[in-house]
């Protein structure tokens, strides 16, 4: 089987950890960088291009896109879709899960758990908008941040309405969560492959800091999980529409919350905290899949 990888860099942990195990499982594999690759749109023959060269037909593919270049990478991805190529994340649930919101409101509807949530760009009450969510203290996040950058824990309302200005004057558009106080400054991250969580992992914030990222200096250990918190993981999973996801859930007094539902899930955190192949289990999973013709459009919209 002929599988590209696409991803900017080809010695990040999770890249190289997919491009050995396809290779080890006798497969042809090679990395992809996603931005040099441009398109022939043509309703005849649809083609990549890459480095000066048309791409040969590609069997699956991996995406591996970072947040900044999302836009051109679901263009990218939809355009191997039009060639028949099984991607592993197909382009509309990659653009889903990363729209904080609308992956926020699909996951609503589907009656999971969550904290509770106030979006706004510009509010002219913004003590009415922190009330909405509970009360200080809250937590404050725009809207594209990610590994944990513009998310701000405000523990009084005045240092909430604070924040909220200083957003309000980016001209930028941010989330108002609840705290879940009794998390301890823990989240736990289920990966889920298909309808499975294969590993799971509990992350736990450095001392001083709130946010569990491993970016940002957590640690992280093995956990085991209860029935419920696989089953919340996999219906997040499924509700973006994703076969491969790093569901990221709060334990709270009300069960479990999701956080976040990553279509990118980093590998090299979960491999060392649970000894789980996690890379071995998504080639696994794509040998199975990608002559069936099945995709990713679980969910429609």
């Amino acid at each position: 089987m002929k599988i590209g990888i696409l991803s900017r860099n080809p010695k990040l942990y999770s890249t190289s950890r997919l491009l050995e195990e396809a290779i080890a499982s006798g497969h042809h594999c090679r990395v992809i960088d996603t931005l040099k690759c441009y398109m022939d749109i043509s309703s005849a023959k649809p083609a990549v291009w890459y480095r000066g060269q048309q791409l040969d037909h590609l069997d699956a593919i991996i995406p591996r896109i970072g947040a900044s270049i999302t836009n051109y990478g679901t263009a990218v991805i939809r355009q191997f879709e039009m060639m028949d190529t099984y991607a592993l994340v197909g382009s509309i649930p990659l653009g889903r899960s990363r729209s904080k919101l609308r992956a926020l409101q699909l996951l609503s509807k589907r009656g999971l758990g969550m904290p509770a949530t106030g979006f706004a760009h510009d509010v002219s009450n913004t003590r009415q908008l922190i009330q909405l969510v509970g009360g200080a203290p809250v937590v404050v996040k725009l809207l594209e941040g990610t590994q944990g950058r513009g998310v701000v824990l405000a523990e009084t309302a005045k240092a909430a309405e604070s924040v909220i200005e200083a957003f309000k004057e980016l001209g930028a558009d941010f989330l108002v969560q609840e705290f879940i106080k009794e998390a301890g400054g823990s989240d736990v991250r289920c990966f889920v492959i298909g309808n499975k969580v294969v590993a799971a992992m509990e992350r736990t914030s450095a001392a001083g800091e709130f946010r569990s990222n491993l970016h940002r200096g957590g640690s992280a250990k093995l956990t085991k999980l209860s029935a419920l918190e696989r089953r919340t993981a996999i219906k997040a999973a499924h509700t973006m529409g994703l076969n491969v996801a790093g569901v990221d859930i709060l334990r709270s007094a009300r069960g479990p919350l999701v956080m976040e539902v990553n279509s990118s899930p980093g590998l090299k955190g979960i491999e060392e905290a649970t000894g789980v192949n996690v890379a071995g289990k998504i080639i696994q999973f794509i040998e199975s899949h990608v002559h069936t013709g099945k995709s990713q459009r679980r969910v429609k919209g």
